[in-house]
């Protein structure tokens, strides 16, 4: 394939998206991106109903508010009439120097979008001539203004979505537009969470982020490569993150392709094993598909074909550099961080401290790199190796990563390269060409460290300890969506299509890379309505490890952690128009300030797999997992149901249902804290004891009787019943003024009533860890 030829069709449709924004507003365009036409944007406009002229581009009903795409996902086989209320995103754009950009939450009323004109009529009357020839400027303007609203038939597919995937199949037919086949090429970096996870060390948090993003940016070199080799432009990256990454390229020659994609493999293996010793691998493959499925349901099934194709590589590791592999090598101390063996010389981790634990120049690199990454904006990908001025640089086996405070410095020191620029949206900083937006969850408090000569740097875990509320703990926070691969796989049913796919993929994205930056740097503009939070104040002790395409990895005060892990499944649930089909799952750990952090890491996720095990939906936290709705104490009718609520159907719903509104209530008593610790003792004995006794008959009652439903009932009455003449003794040891305040009478009820019993350990380590003070 000519890579101009394929360039030049995927300009032509940015450049035709850009004109009919243009035309929308009231501005001719300078140029006609229409004429001449060539047969490959023919065939895109039969396929996918693109626009084959700017009249037929310049209706005003065609550019619409954007329904959720959200709204479309369907995994229980709903009825329509329990599908969720139609959504629609609101009217707004992505704004220059806005670094944390406001949450965009869905609304039900249609987004009055005229109100983007001026913005857009602004930025386009600016461009000049050689702007419009500018690729990266262009699909900068669409993905600021055209990321909320619609375009064409189908009002749940936005602009860019719909621009992006039809320049990529322009492209990918700019050779052969006859051609009956395409190609997606998929790639998986596995062992990530080994590489990032298993460290033990002082500064293990600057490492664990360094290492995030580190992979961050292997992706991103892997997608390079493909992109070069495979010959199209960045539009085909339907997907890239999270160390899995989809590409749609021509299908016309498949054999070429596995050529060049082995390549790119074999090479990126060798120098992954050398530099990681085995713990990373990338499988990458292809799988080709009729040309015309790119525009109907069918395109899914290849989608989830190619996901599962790379099976069999990623239990093959490594099978083509076995003889290296199995070739004997020199031992020698391990290193203190990562433990690998391999490497000989060994030195202090922090080179400012010479005590400190020795590790391999990998790790020191990290470390390192840790300490820098506040500061990094823009990034500069070159072939040269000797370019002084950077911040870092970072080598991927001879292509330089150079890492930048600002993108005119990037420019400045290097001259002909790839730039990206980290969450970054001001149309300026992409008149130069080879400008790429790259999107980063990067949050991450910043301290003056008296260990590191009050240099600013990121909050560590001792910090972290020393500002929680109550106990002097860090917290981890793991969580991720519930069955995203049976959403991209089936999700969407009949409109399961390439731009929808690419619409999901984006969005979810934006969640996890951007707003979750905006609602830790901006908690109280970024919340829902509604929302229940135990605490009104902006709370920023946090520190991203990663936030990608769907998962994230938190450290923060123990306190805040928990808070905010309630906020994202509050401000996700809403970002996803309430779908019942899109969850989130999470687990938190909580622990010393000197506790190793790889088994931290460790401990966070065992409380995710064991939400996951809940039937998903659901929270690890305190070592008890429960359902969302049982620790925000949803309208318990409304939710899902459970056993043991089944069970007490007959029992009046109470006023305070659930553990968070117990823990408010009881929290803003502002009760006098001898009595307060004496209560939360009384409660969390009265726990402990509803558990030894539901153990010890257990232990006495084989789970296979063939009574289980007597079995079940009596376990459910020890739960339930057994607490409440301790409760009440308990309650009564609490002075009569506090018992007789109003607004103490619903603790008193509530606490009382059985529908609350299998929340007592959770309420009240809750609050004997706000309470304490050590």
């Amino acid at each position: 394939m000519n890579r101009s030829q394929a360039h030049q069709e995927a300009l032509s449709i940015a450049q035709q998206a850009v004109s009919i924004l243009a035309k929308w507003v009231g501005i001719v365009p300078a140029i006609d991106p229409f004429a001449p036409r060539t047969k490959a944007v023919d065939v895109v406009s039969k396929l996918l109903g693109w626009p084959a002229t700017i009249e037929q581009s310049g209706s005003e009903d065609l550019i619409k508010p954007l329904r959720v795409l959200f709204d479309a996902v369907n995994l229980s086989d709903r009825s329509d009439s329990d599908r969720p209320i139609q959504n629609y995103w609101p009217a707004s754009y992505l704004k220059d120097r806005e670094v944390y950009p406001p949450v965009p939450y869905p609304q039900t009323d249609r987004a009055a979008i005229a109100t983007l004109k001026e913005p857009i009529r602004e930025a386009i009357a600016a461009l000049t001539a050689e702007d419009w020839q500018n690729f990266s400027l262009l699909l900068l303007i669409l993905e600021k203004f055209g990321s909320h609203v619609s375009f064409g038939a189908d009002d749940n597919v936005s602009l860019i979505d719909f621009t992006r995937t039809t320049a990529a199949v322009a492209a990918a037919l700019a050779d052969h537009p006859d051609a009956s086949q395409l190609s997606l090429v998929n790639g998986d970096l596995s062992g990530i969470q080994t590489f990032i996870y298993t460290i033990s060390s002082d500064g293990a948090l600057k490492s664990l982020r360094a290492r995030s993003f580190y992979l961050e940016l292997v992706t991103t070199e892997v997608v390079e490569q493909l992109i070069e080799v495979l010959d199209v432009p960045r539009t085909n990256v339907i997907y890239a993150g999270g160390g899995n990454l989809y590409i749609l390229a021509s299908g016309s020659n498949p054999e070429e392709i596995n050529v060049k994609i082995s390549q790119v493999r074999s090479r990126f293996n060798h120098w992954l094993r050398k530099m990681f010793q085995g713990k990373i691998f990338l499988a990458l493959g292809y799988v080709t598909f009729p040309t015309e499925a790119i525009a109907s349901a069918e395109f899914a099934q290849y989608w989830e074909k190619a996901t599962k194709q790379l099976a069999r590589q990623k239990l093959q590791k490594f099978n083509s550099q076995l003889s290296d592999v199995l070739e004997i090598k020199h031992a020698y101390d391990p290193c203190r961080v990562c433990h690998r063996d391999d490497l000989p010389s060994l030195k202090p981790l922090n080179k400012n401290e010479p005590d400190s634990s020795l590790a391999c120049w990998t790790c020191r690199t990290m470390f390192d790199l840790g300490s820098k990454l506040f500061e990094v904006q823009a990034i500069a990908r070159s072939k040269k190796s000797n370019i002084k001025g950077a911040i870092d640089r970072i080598n991927f086996g001879g292509t330089y990563y150079y890492l930048f405070e600002t993108i005119q410095k990037a420019r400045k020191v290097v001259e002909n390269a790839s730039y990206f620029l980290i969450n970054d949206w001001a149309i300026e900083d992409y008149r130069q060409t080879n400008s790429n937006l790259m999107l980063l969850g990067n949050y991450g408090c910043r301290i003056q460290d008296e260990e590191e000569n009050n240099q600013e740097t990121f909050i560590h875990s001792r910090r972290m300890a020393d500002v929680s509320q109550g106990i002097k703990r860090f917290a981890c926070l793991r969580m991720d969506v519930d069955r995203l691969g049976q959403i991209f796989a089936k999700g969407l049913g009949k409109d399961q299509t390439l731009p929808r796919l690419a619409g999901l993929s984006r969005q979810m994205s934006y969640f996890f890379k951007v707003y979750l930056n905006s609602l830790a740097a901006n908690r109280s503009q970024n919340l829902p309505v509604n929302t229940q939070c135990l605490s009104t104040g902006d709370r920023q002790n946090l520190l991203f490890i990663y936030a990608g395409g769907d998962d994230l990895f938190i450290t923060g005060s123990w306190n805040e952690i928990v808070e905010f892990s309630f906020d994202i499944y509050q401000a996700f649930r809403a970002y996803t128009g309430y779908n019942k089909d899109i969850t989130l799952s999470g687990g938190i750990s909580i622990h010393t300030p000197k506790f190793p952090l790889y088994l931290a890491a460790s401990h966070s996720g065992e409380a995710e797999h064991s939400a996951k095990g809940n039937g998903r939906d659901s929270l690890g936290l305190f070592g008890q997992v429960f359902k969302w709705y049982e620790w925000l104490g949803s309208d318990l009718l409304k939710s899902t149901s459970s056993e043991i609520q089944d069970y007490l159907k007959q029992e009046a719903i109470p006023e305070l249902f659930g553990i968070f509104p117990l823990v408010k209530k009881l929290h803003d008593q502002k009760i006098e804290l001898s009595y307060a610790r004496s209560f939360i003792r009384n409660l969390l004995n009265t726990a402990n004891l509803q558990d030894q006794l539901i153990k010890e008959f257990e232990d006495r009652h084989d789970q296979k009787t063939q009574y289980p439903n007597t079995v079940n009932n009596i376990r459910y009455d020890i739960r339930c019943y057994l607490h409440l003449p301790r409760i009440a003794y308990t309650l009564t040891r609490l002075p009569k003024e506090i018992r007789d305040r109003d607004e103490f009478k619903p603790v008193r009820t509530s606490l009382k009533n059985p529908r609350n019993s299998p929340y007592f350990k959770a309420i009240a380590t809750w609050l004997e860890l706000l309470n304490r003070n050590a």
